[in-house]
């Protein structure tokens, strides 16, 4: 497997020469200073590319090109926003890389309700708590018919976790709910994002699923000739938030994607935290049927709870079997070389690391993406991937 590492470009604070101290080889990155629905110029994507180079590594997979809500939702000027989206495509097959990953997510990207959740050895994770999400979609944004999307234990719950927050606890909830987290268009104000709630209800799951295939039938044709591998990042949590339709949160999910374009160039991106999330989608069960397919990994775990909340856990120390689940993927990089296939090296990175020690103290540390967690959660995994691998040479 390919180690590699996200990176967010230039003005990160952890550079590429400490990203190769923590023996990653590839990166994983995007042109985030571009905004989105506009075209990635070619020769910006390539002097991304020389950069990364130069410091002896590799960009294996953008991510990601977002997609404009616009796209989602076919409204407004979407043709055009295609047009640009295949055009970055081929700036990216040109610069030589091989695979985008994207999202088909409504209105927000990734959604926690607490960015500094203590785990048992006092590191901060990512958490996802129900009660809080419902306390603030019902009594804080206040969305018409937002009652109907919880039972009556979670909005009692909700209620008593409301009232017992202070004016500044409801603005740091509100924050990291709709304030911009990587990979969106930019951060909502609470009445915009009752607009966009609202037109994506009014679209509902199979207008969703629609948008999403007429997106793939027009792009993926260009990443096909671009040399460019499409693979599509899961819902993250894969259930309905704000009453808002999902498309990418199950196996049948998944299955539907890619026989409706049955393309080489239309795959996913195996998120085990996000797919993990739900207790119904088996893991490994997945690696198996879709591997062909798989073209990029996030090796994450979450401990997940009754009512749906979860919260990021050590990347060995979760509910996911993420061993078994190397192992699939191992077997089927052993599959694609014994058959002659390209890509025979599936791209992996470590997930939404814990902040720990001194870092919590540092500036410009992104929620989930601390250098000392990431590192951590690297080494552990490439222990397994070795352990296997002599295994099973």
């Amino acid at each position: 497997m390919q180690e590699s590492w996200r990176w967010f470009g230039p003005s990160d604070s952890i550079s590429l020469e400490k990203i190769k101290q923590a023996g990653a080889t590839h990166i994983v990155t995007s042109m985030h200073e571009i905004p989105t629905g506009d075209v990635w110029p070619e020769a910006d994507v390539v002097a991304r590319n020389e950069l990364i180079q130069a410091s002896g590594l590799c960009w294996n997979v953008v991510e990601s090109i977002p997609l404009h809500n616009d796209i989602k939702t076919r409204t407004g000027d979407y043709l055009q926003l295609i047009e640009n989206y295949k055009e970055s495509i081929r700036s990216v097959g040109k610069a030589g890389i091989p695979a985008v990953c994207y999202n088909f997510m409504p209105v927000v990207d990734w959604t926690r309700t607490n960015l500094s959740y203590r785990v048992s050895n006092s590191a901060q994770a990512l958490r996802f708590e129900l009660t809080d999400f419902a306390a603030y979609d019902v009594y804080i944004l206040q969305r018409d018919g937002a009652e109907s999307d919880y039972t009556p234990a979670v909005l009692e719950k909700a209620k008593a976790s409301y009232r017992a927050m202070s004016e500044e606890q409801q603005l740091l909830l509100e924050k990291n709910i709709i304030a911009g987290l990587p990979g969106g268009e930019g951060s909502y104000t609470r009445e915009s994002i009752k607009v966009a709630i609202e037109q994506f209800i009014a679209l509902g799951t199979e207008g969703m699923r629609h948008n999403l295939m007429e997106f793939l039938k027009a792009v993926v044709p260009v990443a096909e000739e671009s040399g460019v591998k499409l693979c599509i990042h899961p819902d993250d949590p894969p259930f309905s938030l704000f009453g808002l339709p999902r498309v990418v949160s199950t196996a049948d999910d998944a299955r539907k994607i890619l026989t409706t374009v049955d393309s080489p160039a239309n795959g996913i991106t195996l998120c085990a935290g996000s797919y993990g999330a739900r207790c119904d989608n088996d893991l490994v069960a997945m690696a198996e049927e879709f591997g062909s397919r798989i073209y990029f990994v996030h090796l994450r775990n979450v401990k997940r709870e009754e009512d749906g909340s979860f919260f990021e856990s050590d990347h060995l120390d979760g509910d996911n079997d993420m061993v078994g689940l190397i192992n699939a993927l191992l077997k089927e990089e052993r599959r694609r070389k014994q058959a002659g296939e390209d890509m025979v090296s599936i791209p992996m990175r470590p997930d939404h690391g814990h902040l720990m020690a001194d870092e919590e103290k540092a500036e410009g540390v992104k929620p989930g993406y601390s250098y000392s967690g990431r590192l951590r959660g690297l080494a552990e995994l490439r222990g397994v991937i070795h352990a296997l691998t002599h295994l099973n040479p």
